[in-house]
């Protein structure tokens, strides 16, 4: 089972760490893949949510390309990556019951499992059925670590 961390939590959102760079080398120490948020501005690759926060290099994600998650925020970034020489994992999405990220995986918008071998994104918020699913994201992704991480 793929386990993501959502911006970086593990144990709930904690908002002002979302998507810190600090914030995701802590879950990827735990073992866990992250899921950012990635803006691309006149030509500065940035992390954040809602909008554009922590200004980081291409040299952060290469270092970090196994194990990240890159939902694109605005229509430069998905241009970037795709341009890439580096196969990144990388996609967008808003409210669609799923999105087929770079590397070919389902990712599935929350309530929409079971979906057979796709990324379950926070499935507690439904209750989803797990049984068909390959990875988990979630805010609270310790809860399905068998060492139940806290922070």
């Amino acid at each position: 089972m793929i386990l993501i961390s959502h911006r970086g939590n593990l144990n709930g959102r904690i908002n002002s760490y979302e998507n810190k760079p600090s914030y995701i080398d802590l879950a990827l120490s735990k073992g866990y893949d992250v899921e950012v948020d990635v803006w691309y501005i006149e030509n500065n690759l940035y992390l954040g949510h809602d909008k554009p926060q922590y200004i980081v290099d291409l040299k952060w994600f290469k270092d970090r390309i196994s194990n990240l998650w890159i939902h694109c925020k605005n229509i430069e970034s998905i241009l970037y990556f795709k341009d890439c020489e580096d196969e990144f994992n990388y996609f967008w999405h808003e409210s669609d019951t799923m999105t087929l990220t770079s590397l070919r995986y389902i990712w599935s918008y929350p309530g929409k499992q079971p979906i057979k071998n796709s990324i379950a994104v926070m499935p507690e918020i439904n209750n989803d059925i797990l049984t068909d699913c390959i990875g988990i994201c979630s805010d609270n992704i310790s809860n399905y670590n068998d060492k139940n991480d806290n922070i």
